[in-house]
């Protein structure tokens, strides 16, 4: 129950972001960046085996956030809906996957610097 509030939460705050930046109609979405991470789930739980699925994703989500903007955006977006789940899950993620990420995801990252 408290698992399923936590992702409610963070849906929340990830569609709220969402919001913000719509008048920035050709750049990627938080729904777009969140779609990308779901399969991720139990892994950013639990620590258990990365899914197939999830390095898809995120390799995905590496692959259409190619502009300065996109990828601020998809920071913000993982840094919001990342603050729910281990932190050391979370920052190995990307290197789980053979993905290069050019900042690191954690909740200290200023995304409007890292570019």
């Amino acid at each position: 129950m408290a698992g399923m509030m936590m992702m409610t939460k963070a849906l929340c705050i990830v569609l709220t972001l969402n919001m913000l930046f719509a008048p920035y109609a050709e750049a990627i979405t938080c729904s777009e960046v969140v779609s990308k991470v779901v399969p991720c789930l139990s892994y950013l739980k639990s620590g258990c085996a990365v899914p197939l699925a999830y390095c898809s994703g995120v390799k995905g989500l590496n692959d259409i956030a190619k502009s300065t903007r996109d990828r601020k955006i998809a920071c913000s977006c993982l840094k919001t809906a990342y603050a729910y789940y281990s932190p050391n899950n979370v920052v190995g993620l990307p290197d789980k996957c053979d993905v290069i990420v050019s900042y690191k995801i954690s909740l200290d990252t200023n995304c409007s610097m890292y570019v």
